[in-house]
């Protein structure tokens, strides 16, 4: 009870990115973007290593007291499980989570949640962190989701940073990223970028020139401070309770069907 009591208190005194990203302004943007994601890919990765799905993965399950460094922790791992264990339980057929994160091919019912279901919620998650915007509220984005809908990078976001994304939300599952390829990616791109702006080596930096040019361009842009919020990030939902009477997937109808049963 003692150690409950002390974990619950832990998590009260950290920060939850996604209120993090709701007040992260251009300038502040940068430094979060390189700061928090090459950490958060380790994390995960080391969490995938002992073949371990989270299965709710978003900004809110995302703790740290600063976003810096290795200051960050993953919250919320009670839909979490072990790869392989209990295939015959039927609560893993039900689909819970926060609707923008859960990958299609698992809203679909193509598929179970899998370690490349955690890399396509990194993925919007990065989108959040690179744009600081929110991804799509729509009633009707579970369907727009499983036909290819995807949050639409800013064009002056540098290009690398928005093909990893994009590789991230890959609808074809075996062509994501794994979370050690994504570290290792983040890594490079992370000390690319320092190089670059402490004119070590590597003045030609890729990365370095391309975020360079996405800070003119957002510089020489009116400043405006964006309000738009979206209550399905502040929330976990069921997803049994949205509509899917549009989807022709017999597995999925069945499952819903039974869920609404209950």
């Amino acid at each position: 009870m003692a150690l409950e009591k002390q974990l619950a208190q832990n998590e009260l005194e950290l920060n939850r990115l996604e209120d993090k990203l709701a007040f992260t302004m251009e300038g502040v943007r940068c430094i979060i973007q390189f700061e928090c994601n090459p950490p958060l890919g380790q994390v995960l990765m080391d969490i995938h290593e002992l073949d371990i799905v989270h299965q709710d993965f978003h900004p809110g399950n995302i703790l740290s007291s600063s976003f810096k460094d290795y200051d960050l922790n993953i919250s919320d791992f009670g839909l979490s499980k072990l790869i392989g264990a209990n295939p015959n339980n039927p609560e893993k057929k039900n689909i819970f989570g926060v609707l923008p994160y859960i990958a299609p091919e698992v809203l679909s019912g193509d598929e179970e949640y899998t370690k490349a279901a955690d890399v396509y919620s990194y993925g919007i998650i990065a989108y959040e962190i690179v744009t600081g915007f929110p991804p799509y509220p729509d009633k009707d984005l579970a369907m727009k989701m499983c036909n290819g809908l995807r949050p639409k990078i800013p064009f002056q976001t540098p290009k690398l940073i928005t093909r990893t994304i994009m590789r991230c939300w890959d609808a074809r599952v075996t062509h994501r990223l794994t979370f050690k390829e994504l570290r290792e990616e983040l890594w490079k791109y992370y000390y690319d970028y320092r190089d670059y702006l402490n004119e070590v080596r590597n003045k030609d930096s890729e990365i370095g020139i391309q975020i360079k040019k996405a800070k003119e361009f957002s510089a020489n842009q009116e400043s405006t401070n964006t309000t738009t919020t979206t209550h399905i990030h502040k929330q976990f939902i069921p997803v049994d309770f949205l509509i899917f009477q549009n989807f022709q997937n017999p597995r999925t109808k069945k499952i819903l069907k039974g869920n609404l049963k209950n």
